[in-house]
């Protein structure tokens, strides 16, 4: 597997333990220290006490290279935008295993586009064990609303991306949870139908940065006065292929290269 960037996606984990003041999930990789040097120096020292993890789904650097204007509203939100390297294979389940767990894709099991219930130890599992409170909110059949089941945590699996963004919503201003991750696939949709910069899919993209910003918002108001932090992570990237269609799932840049965006305050 070649090399893109610097950081992968496996940090996540590691860094959002710590920064939450957790232990990080059992076997967990090395984590990000852009994005720790960036909060510690933000919140002065201070633990990270509400996380907002926003997952648009197939988003790649080239798209934010070429189209940086869709993201105007996500940068406003989480300024620290940074490239990130996805996992081989550059698919779904796959990347958000590896994203939760630290785990390279050999160490979750989830080597393909299939979607069990990871077995190994997650950021969700290290976070209830420290007495956090943890929810997905997911569309129903999506990877993040099955590979993290069996939990003794909250799950709000929907019909639709609406619906999705409106329970986001709903939760963040019951203030009742920690930590908030919330999966939007329209995108990806978009990019298999119509091919990655298509109109649909790039009215897609701009759909997900206003989502976030939305969310953003609520966050600032409820969780005032306390320690936060907000990610734009999408898991992977996409590329054309012939008949105008996207795809993804190669060892190349366009599938590898994603970039996150964070914010704390």
């Amino acid at each position: 597997m070649a090399v893109y960037a610097s950081t992968c996606i496996t940090s996540l984990a590691s860094s959002l333990a710590r920064l939450m003041g957790i232990e990080a999930p059992r076997g967990a990789g090395e984590g990000n220290p852009a994005l720790e040097r960036y909060a510690h120096a933000a919140l002065g020292g201070e633990r990270v006490r509400r996380a907002l993890l926003y997952h648009p789904d197939g988003i790649a650097h080239y798209l934010f290279a070429r189209h940086t204007d869709c993201f105007l509203p996500v940068l406003e939100a989480a300024p620290l935008a940074l490239p990130m390297q996805s996992v081989y294979p550059p698919v779904t389940p796959v990347c958000f295993a590896s994203m939760y767990t630290g785990l390279e894709p050999e160490g979750h099991g989830i080597q393909s586009y299939v979607k069990p219930v990871v077995r190994a130890d997650t950021l969700f599992d290290a976070a209830l064990r420290a007495g956090l409170r943890p929810v997905i909110v997911s569309t129903s059949g999506s990877s993040l609303s099955k590979i993290f089941l069996d939990r003794p945590m909250d799950y709000a699996i929907l019909d639709s991306v609406d619906e999705v963004n409106a329970r986001a919503e709903q939760l963040l201003r019951e203030d009742e949870h920690d930590l908030i991750v919330v999966y939007n696939g329209n995108y990806d949709a978009a990019m298999h139908r119509f091919s990655p910069e298509s109109a649909e899919a790039l009215a897609a993209l701009r759909a997900n940065a206003d989502t976030f910003s939305q969310l953003c918002s609520i966050a600032r108001r409820v969780w005032s006065g306390r320690e936060s932090l907000v990610a734009f992570a999408p898991d992977h990237g996409c590329h054309a292929v012939e008949g105008n269609l996207g795809t993804h799932g190669l060892d190349a840049p366009e599938d590898m290269l994603i970039p996150h965006f964070y914010g704390v305050w």
